[in-house]
């Protein structure tokens, strides 16, 4: 089997599910540019609903590093799908290398579109998402939907690029579109006192009342930029971004980085699902 299809074929069954758990790659165009990832199940009866992509595409001239984590709930079927097609639909887009921030909002309302078309198949859950696409070394176009996120350290100090998409944040625009945002005694707010987020992909049952219209940043990596962690809430729930930062900034290897932090948030009694991505840029 030649050498290149046995890594395609490594690659569809490392990403293609749930069941792994960690892996590692590197840039081709930059050798000091690597990436890592590691998941950890959480301690709920349910499968393991957390999906991650991580490797680096050529296209043409050019060299993409792809990251998301996406964080499912209600099922396993729709944080699946995103980790098949959302990034195709991205850049399928044709004015994607011209303004990258218009094609990744238009790929996240066709795949959103597509998932609830689909909801017989794929189920009425639904998924967070955060994703990250790395241009040629030099440009970071980060997008987010709900509370999985994304943070940079520059020269040692964090820097959330993302943004967690909370129901008390966004209750105004939720009762613009006739729902309600319940505030329990004990339990966190949540759209009609049921989804923990204000955006999401799928969740059909609730759609009239969210919204799937991502953030986008674009952030310039330059030789101020060390690293950049993506994590679902899982990470987030226990640890600060500065905290993040500091607990791997001393490792170089990026699989181990992501290995220590999932490991800090079991030490911190997390029990959710943990996945977490680390791209070292020195």
């Amino acid at each position: 089997m030649p050498l290149k299809f046995m890594h395609l074929c490594f690659l569809e069954k490392v990403l293609g599910s749930s069941d792994y758990d960690s892996g590692k790659g590197k840039s081709k165009m930059s050798k000091n540019i690597t990436h890592g990832f590691y998941l950890v199940k959480g301690r709920s009866y349910h499968p393991m609903e957390d999906y991650v992509v991580a490797h680096f595409k050529k296209v043409e001239n050019n060299e993409l590093g792809l990251f998301a984590i996406f964080d499912g709930h209600a099922g396993h079927n729709i944080p699946n799908y995103l980790r098949s097609h959302l990034f195709d639909n991205i850049l399928n887009e044709p004015d994607f290398w011209k303004e990258p921030t218009d094609a990744i909002k238009r790929a996240y309302d066709v795949t959103d579109s597509t998932i609830l078309e689909k909801s017989g198949e794929l189920g009425r859950g639904g998924s967070t998402a955060v994703t990250a696409i790395l241009i040629n070394g030099q440009k970071l176009v980060v997008a987010n939907i709900g509370d999985s996120r994304a943070v940079l350290c520059k020269n040692g100090v964090a820097k959330q690029i993302s943004v967690d998409h909370e129901p008390n944040t966004e209750s105004e625009d939720i009762k613009n579109r006739g729902g309600f945002v319940s505030r329990f005694p004990g339990d966190v707010p949540r759209v009609d006192g049921r989804l923990a987020v204000s955006r999401a992909f799928g969740d059909k049952s609730l759609k009239k009342h969210l919204s799937s219209e991502p953030y986008v940043a674009v952030e310039m990596i330059h030789d101020d930029a060390e690293f950049i962690i993506l994590a679902s809430d899982g990470l987030w729930k226990v640890m600060s971004n500065q905290e993040a930062v500091d607990t791997i900034r001393d490792l170089k290897d990026a699989r181990s980085s992501a290995k220590r932090l999932t490991e800090e948030a079991l030490n911190r009694k997390s029990t959710d699902d943990i996945s977490c991505i680390v791209v070292k840029f020195q």
